[in-house]
C-alpha cells in the first residue's frame, strides 16, 4: 500500500512520539510506507524542523548501516517558565495548609496534564544522560516517575517501606530521615533492578533529602549508579542538606500557618543547565 506524504508525516510523527530514545532504522519506515529511503529522509527533516520550532523535541540521526533516527524530548524556556509560575500559584494557595504546616499536594500529583508536563521537563533536562530506569519511593512520587519514564522510554522501579510477598526476595536498608532524624526502612525487590543500572531518582517533595539519600544507599547494594535526581518541590530552609546535586521545579521557602501564607519560588531547573546534561 502506497502512502501519501501527508499520511507518512502523521504516522511517523506518532510513531516517534510513542518510541522516544529508541533507534528506528530508516529501512523500518521505508518498508512500512513502501517508500524510498531518500523520501523518508526528507520526511524526517520536516518532522525534525517542526519539532524544534514547536518545542516538542528533536531528532538525532545515527549514521551507518545499523543507524537510524532517535526522538528526544526537548522543552523550551518559554514553555517552562509559565508552567512553573502556574505551579507556584497553585502551591501558594492558603487552602493547601494542613495541620502541622503540611501542604495538600494530592490534587497536583493526580492531575494528568500537570504530571505529563513535569515528565516532559525532567526528561528534557536529562535527555543527554544515559538512563536505564527511573526510581521513586511509594507512593506520591509514582505518577511523576511514570510520566518521566514514558518520555525516556525506560521502566520504573518503586522502592517500598515494607516488603510484599509478590515482590519475591528483597534487599532492605535502614536510613535516617533528614528532617525527623528517625530510623526508617526501605525495601526493593532483587528482580526489579539489574546490577550496574544507571538510575534517575524522581520524587514529589524533598526536605533535607533523607529519603533520596536512602535510595542512593539502596542503589549501592545493587552496584547501580545515580544518573540524576529530580524533584517537583524542594524545601529551602534546611540546615543540613543530605543531597547536593538535584533538579527542582519549585522551591518552598516558608510556611506561615498563623498568617496562612505559603512562600514559593522557581526552583533550580534553569541553573542546572537544562537539556545539556
Amino acid at each position: 500500500m502506497k502512502f501519501r506524504r501527508s499520511e507518512r508525516l502523521v504516522d511517523m510523527t506518532n510513531y516517534l512520539l510513542e518510541h522516544p530514545r529508541q533507534l528506528v532504522p530508516l529501512t523500518f519506515f521505508a518498508e512500512r510506507y513502501s517508500s524510498a529511503k531518500s523520501s523518508i529522509s526528507e520526511d524526517l527533516a520536516i518532522i525534525k524542523e517542526t519539532f524544534e520550532q514547536r518545542g516538542i523535541g528533536t531528532l538525532q540521526t545515527v549514521p551507518g548501516a545499523a543507524g537510524g533516527v532517535k526522538f528526544f524530548v526537548k522543552v523550551k524556556e518559554e514553555e517552562v517558565r509559565p508552567f512553573i509560575a502556574h505551579l507556584c500559584d497553585l502551591i501558594r494557595n492558603p487552602e493547601r495548609l494542613l495541620p502541622g504546616g503540611y501542604l495538600y499536594m494530592t490534587d497536583i500529583i493526580s492531575d494528568p496534564q500537570i504530571v505529563n508536563k513535569v515528565g516532559r521537563m525532567f526528561a528534557s533536562a536529562f535527555s543527554n544522560t544515559e538512563i536505564d530506569v527511573v526510581m521513586t519511593v511509594a507512593t506520591k512520587g509514582i505518577p511523576l516517575a511514570y510520566a518521566v519514564a514514558s518520555q525516556l522510554n525506560v521502566p520504573v522501579v518503586i522502592v517500598r517501606r515494607d516488603s510484599k510477598v509478590t515482590e519475591g526476595s528483597t534487599v532492605s536498608i535502614n536510613y535516617v530521615s533528614g528532617s525527623a532524624k528517625r530510623i526508617q526502612t526501605m525495601v526493593l525487590s532483587k528482580r526489579s533492578l539489574a546490577e550496574g543500572s544507571k538510575v534517575l531518582i524522581v520524587d514529589d517533595f524533598m526536605k533535607a533529602g533523607g529519603t533520596v539519600n536512602g535510595m542512593i544507599s539502596l542503589l549501592e547494594e545493587f552496584n547501580a549508579q545515580v544518573a540524576g535526581i529530580a524533584v517537583l518541590v524542594e524545601s529551602e530552609n534546611i540546615e543540613e542538606r543530605l543531597v547536593d546535586e538535584y533538579l527542582s521545579l519549585v522551591r518552598l521557602s516558608d510556611v506561615d500557618v498563623k498568617e496562612k501564607k505559603i512562600k514559593v519560588s522557581e526552583g533550580n531547573f534553569f541553573s542546572m543547565n537544562i537539556g545539556n546534561r
